[in-house]
């Protein structure tokens, strides 16, 4: 991805949090020199992966296959320093976009739609080995547990929630011309270098071209505590 394409998503999404009144931590509005500042007292933003994180999945085509993400609160699956058993994120699809096919090995999450257009996630059982289990899938949304067929694409109007599972392969979409959603997602920690399971390949950060300077830098970017 080309960091003015990085630098203008980041932009959006600020508009598209400030519509929406959600007001984020001073972290996130850092800029890239003000980051060179920052000293160990730090250190649970970096080691953690705290920020802004905007993906192509390496597809190469962002308008069609992509996530604008910032994580506000995390834990860590491997460093017992942090105690926190829980994250906190808000994620941008825009209309018109959708996030690949996976799951998680270890983590569960509620996702949220916190407003704006209505939002599908398409469910289905995954197996230890990458592949579907076509067996119906158990949707918890909002205090509801019922069971739908594989593959159903469940629509959360703003205010409404699932929870999904370990293994529980999913895929997020925007019904068509509903406008774009803000996403909230609240989980246990967050891992995206080893507890996520694509059903296709894909990556998971871009390489960047940098045709300009970054605006914010991204949660894997960060420069070493001075």
């Amino acid at each position: 991805m080309k960091r003015s394409e990085i630098n203008s998503i980041i932009k959006e999404m600020e508009a598209l949090l400030r519509a929406h009144s959600v007001y984020l931590p001073p972290f996130c509005s850092w800029t890239p020199e003000e980051w060179k500042t920052k000293n160990h007292e730090y250190d649970e933003i970096r080691d953690n992966m705290l920020g802004w994180d905007i993906t192509d999945f390496g597809l190469g085509n962002f308008d069609r296959t992509g996530f604008a993400l910032i994580t506000l609160r995390n834990g860590n699956q491997h460093n017992p320093k942090y105690k926190k058993v829980y994250a906190e994120k808000f994620i941008m699809l825009r209309d018109g976009q959708t996030a690949p096919m996976h799951y998680h090995w270890t983590k569960s999450e509620d996702i949220i739609n916190r407003g704006g257009g209505t939002l599908r996630i398409s469910v289905r059982n995954g197996l230890k080995d990458r592949t579907i289990d076509d067996s119906d899938v158990l949707v918890n949304s909002d205090g509801r547990s019922y069971y739908v067929k594989s593959g159903s694409g469940i629509l959360l109007n703003p205010g409404e929630s699932i929870t999904l599972w370990p293994y529980q392969y999913h895929d997020f979409s925007i019904v068509k011309g509903t406008g774009s959603v803000l996403i909230g997602e609240v989980s246990q920690c967050n891992d995206d270098t080893t507890d996520n399971c694509f059903h296709e390949k894909v990556g998971r950060f871009p390489e960047i071209e940098n045709d300009e300077a970054p605006y914010r830098l991204l949660c894997n970017e960060y420069p070493a505590a001075v």
